[in-house]
């Protein structure tokens, strides 16, 4: 295979997801949906769809495959790294009041919508079970480690556990996947109307959430310059999934299991995050910066990633 070959394999996974992303800036800017509109179908997608998405994919997975216990260590174990190094690197190089915004904007990832539909459009089923998993484990310490940083430099601010516990033990993801798990380990199968039902509401999450992105990026905060969210951009671009998927491929991590923990390590920073931010009193326009900044970047970033890879052969 040729590398013309090659690029244009690597297109044909990552153009369907980013192509959606644009599809909502455009219809934006259409006037054809509004932030109403955006409201609604975030919420639907984040407490219904998604959850029956990551429901769906495991009660079909061959848990013996999508059960990884060494690949979700070493994946809750890279998180944790990123997020001390973005907070040592913080220390030196960011003003103090912006530092817990820098930090979370360069650690915390999409992987529940982004890095998702990567793994679905490259690994089919397996990524999306094997991904759910690691969506599953990442959540838990996204939400606490971004508290944790956030309160460290917000005054007035403190590390509320008994919230964090309580978000946790509420999300809708993370549920869907305890729920899932007795149905693929005891080999419950649903009836298959119910099935059929089921993959048509799942159907709806991808696109609609893709979408959804797009319509919420806003081009004039791109537009302000800024140099912490370009720094932190950078570092949830380009740095961190270097070192991370180098780190995995040397502990001996490679194929579809190196591919998986790349499109996670490499997903933007999560939207999530401006809510967290806004809700702590932090400097939301700089968080919602870093999430459009590193949206942009990752059409191409992702691109160039995955055709890296493939051509030294790792995955």
């Amino acid at each position: 295979m040729n590398l013309l070959d090659l690029f244009t394999q690597t297109l044909d996974i990552t153009l369907p997801v980013f192509a959606m992303v644009f599809l909502g800036i455009g219809l934006k800017r259409l006037g054809w949906i509004d932030r109403a509109f955006v409201s609604t179908a975030s919420a639907l997608v984040f407490k219904a769809t998604l959850p029956t998405l990551i429901f769906l994919s495991l009660i079909k997975a061959d848990i013996g495959v999508a059960l990884d216990i060494p690949m979700m260590l070493f994946f809750a174990l890279a998180t944790f790294c990123q997020f001390v190094l973005s907070w040592l690197w913080a220390c030196y190089r960011i003003p103090y009041a912006e530092r817990g915004i820098y930090v979370q904007g360069a650690f915390r990832g999409n992987c529940g919508v982004v890095g998702l539909a990567l793994a679905a459009g490259m690994y089919g089923n397996y990524g999306l079970s094997a991904g759910s998993l690691l969506v599953g484990v990442v959540i838990v310490m996204y939400n606490a480690l971004s508290v944790v940083v956030l309160a460290t430099y917000q005054p007035g601010q403190a590390t509320n556990w008994k919230s964090i516990l309580k978000h946790i033990a509420t999300n809708p993801l993370i549920i869907s996947v305890v729920v899932a798990l007795p149905f693929t380990a005891l080999s419950i199968s649903l009836p298959s109307w119910v099935m059929t039902s089921g993959d048509y509401f799942a159907s709806l999450t991808l696109p609609l959430a893709l979408i959804c992105i797009g319509a919420t990026l806003s081009m004039s905060s791109i537009r302000d310059k800024s140099d912490v969210a370009l720094s932190s951009s950078l570092m949830k671009m380009a740095v961190l999934p270097v070192l991370s998927t180098a780190a995995a491929w040397l502990a001996g991590f490679d194929g579809e299991r190196l591919g998986l923990l790349f499109l996670f390590f490499a997903s933007p920073t999560a939207a999530a995050s401006f809510v967290m931010v806004k809700a702590m009193g932090g400097n939301a326009a700089l968080a919602a910066n870093i999430i459009a900044i590193t949206t942009l970047m990752a059409s191409i970033s992702i691109t160039l990633g995955i055709f890296a890879l493939r051509l030294l052969g790792w995955v």
